[in-house]
């Protein structure tokens, strides 16, 4: 019994001197490589570059349940648990799926001192809003327009939209359909909206893939060759790739852009541990495999991953403000350190305003130039985006 005890003592003694190495700690909360690798990543580069808490560095890191919407109550008690950490300093959630804002208003009950910032949010953003120091948000607004352009510039004349009513139900995603829904017709395209099984529903994300798979010939005989598709949910964006480069079609971007969303998996690309975080080895190898299957011109990305610089940036703008370097809605601050994990790649930004017209400037929305692999950068981010798209009413009409 002696002895045991002296074990316990032992363990607790060395966990805590660990924790005592890193004079703070932030937690970082991503999907599972199943739901959205990227994500993942750019948590292990954190971990990589400052320690683990368990070995006395500086990031805890934990990841939401894949079937996030039955489970939400793990969700908000694995947030709301980090709050008992006395060293921990900030929050970071990326993807913020339902549950972020509870387990997020239970860590301000008990720790204010505590930064919470979440990416990508999947609840209502005035919730959001009133409960976290920073959201960042692709830009689903612009990017409605310009993925329009984008569809235009690659010879599609119909687009199809796969989603389901669970992402239909998030504001920002809904405002998104409804602007590519006019784009279109000011732009001489087909819209179409076609529903796909939601990934956290009982079929599960294999069961979702496979609806694609099997799906997508029909959608390619009744839509034609000279459709873009695109889907507003991660675990969609393997299939569609799949199909696209075996049967024909055009794929735009995945929402929340990545060279490695979908494309791996799809295509069969190997990558090396050297790889890792190094974007423009990234791009070229998904840019060979896509040219090797007759793809090049019609599949689309982003040169740097937006989730794997989401969360890697977000932990970097926390560090920094804890630190006294940065400050918290600082537009310069905030993009510094997106641009230190971007390698390159540019971004513009906006703030979001709600539906009461009021702007949020703890709120951001940012995108990347959309890059064709096989033919090059779109210069997307230099179209000027018609004022009217940005109506909280459009495609409601």
């Amino acid at each position: 019994m002696k002895r045991f005890l002296l074990v316990i003592l032992f363990m607790f003694l060395c966990v805590n001197a660990a924790w005592a190495d890193a004079p703070f700690h932030i937690g970082v909360m991503t999907g599972t490589v199943s739901q959205a690798e990227d994500e993942l990543r750019g948590a292990e580069l954190l971990m990589k570059e400052y320690g683990k808490v368990s070995e006395g560095g500086m990031i805890s890191h934990l990841t939401w349940p894949d079937n996030f919407m039955t489970e939400m109550e793990t969700t908000i008690s694995q947030i709301a648990g980090w709050a008992d950490d006395p060293l921990m300093k900030a929050i970071v959630v990326v993807q913020a799926i339902p549950g972020t804002v509870e387990g997020f208003r239970k860590v301000r009950e008990l720790r204010p001192d505590i930064l919470l910032f979440a990416g990508s949010p999947q609840e209502d953003p005035k919730m959001v809003c009133d409960v976290a120091d920073l959201s960042v948000d692709g830009d689903s607004l612009t990017m409605g327009y310009l993925r329009v352009v984008e569809a235009k510039k690659l010879g599609a004349e119909t687009m199809v939209l796969v989603t389901f009513p669970r992402h239909l139900s998030i504001e920002l995603l809904s405002r998104m359909a409804g602007i590519m829904k006019v784009a279109c017709e000011d732009l001489g395209l087909d819209f179409v909206i076609v529903g796909a099984p939601d990934p956290t529903s009982d079929v599960g994300v294999a069961g979702a893939q496979q609806f694609i798979l099997e799906k997508y010939p029909a959608w390619l005989a009744e839509y034609g060759e000279k459709t873009a598709f695109m889907s507003t949910n991660i675990s969609h964006q393997e299939p569609l790739i799949k199909r696209v480069a075996e049967l024909g079609g055009i794929f735009l971007e995945p929402h929340q852009a990545s060279p490695i969303m979908g494309y791996p998996g799809a295509l069969g690309i190997k990558f090396e541990e050297s790889d890792s975080g190094n974007w423009p080895n990234i791009l070229k190898k998904v840019e060979d495999a896509v040219v090797a299957k007759g793809a090049a011109g019609r599949m689309g990305t982003w040169a740097a991953s937006y989730q794997f610089t989401c969360v890697a940036a977000l932990g970097e703008h926390a560090k920094r403000v804890i630190e006294g370097t940065s400050e918290v809605l600082n537009k310069e601050d905030i993009m510094d350190a997106f641009k230190k994990y971007s390698y390159g790649a540019e971004w513009n930004s906006t703030y979001y305003v709600d539906a009461d017209d009021i702007e949020r400037d703890n709120y951001m929305l940012i995108y990347q130039d959309t890059y064709v692999l096989g033919k090059g950068f779109l210069n997307l981010t230099s179209e000027e985006v018609p004022e009217k798209y940005y109506d909280k009413n459009i495609g409601k009409k």
